[in-house]
């Protein structure tokens, strides 16, 4: 059983956020699946069906400096071990739209992974780092992650789908 977790904050206002890439790039490759709000770990969840891949989709309904609680929820339930976990997030050490693969290491940073590795006692999982850029120098990194993400910074989702399947991620 693989876990696949896509950060990002709650709520219309968030949505199409740079913050909130790792989720709808998750939501996207989820494609056929139905997500169901599970209130035991405040996330929507999808499983995949009728399918060789045997995969959950994650996305945390609480704010990304609280994702270690569904993360470790989930992986309790199902007994998922950390290297079965790949988490997809913003990343602004990358140019937007950029993509890169890394197993382990610490957060950076950043809030939503450093609260997964705390909550779940590991930084031994995968993740999918998406690049949204940085901000120019008069604008802070909260403000910039908060506003919206032009269509044309979009991720290339074949780009991620070949990242899935060279690091045999399914």
């Amino acid at each position: 059983m693989k876990l696949w977790v896509g950060l990002g904050n709650p709520g219309l206002q968030y949505e199409g956020t740079r913050h909130n890439i790792g989720a709808a790039v998750v939501a996207l490759l989820a494609e056929k699946e139905t997500f169901q709000l599970n209130r035991g770990c405040k996330s929507l969840v999808a499983k995949t069906s009728g399918s060789e891949k045997n995969i959950i989709y994650l996305l945390p309904q609480t704010f990304m400096n609280l994702s270690g609680d569904a993360v470790q929820y989930i992986k309790e339930y199902y007994k998922i071990t950390p290297g079965d976990i790949t988490i997809f997030h913003d990343e602004i050490e990358l140019a937007p739209g950029e993509i890169r693969y890394k197993f382990g290491g610490g957060h950076k940073g950043h809030n939503g992974l450093r609260d997964i590795i705390q909550k779940t006692g590991s930084a031994d999982f995968h993740r999918v780092r998406i690049g949204v850029g940085r901000p120019a120098d008069n604008i802070s990194v909260a403000h910039y992650v908060l506003s919206p993400m032009p269509g044309a910074e979009f991720p290339n989702l074949d780009k991620i789908k070949s990242i899935i399947v060279e690091n045999k991620l399914e």
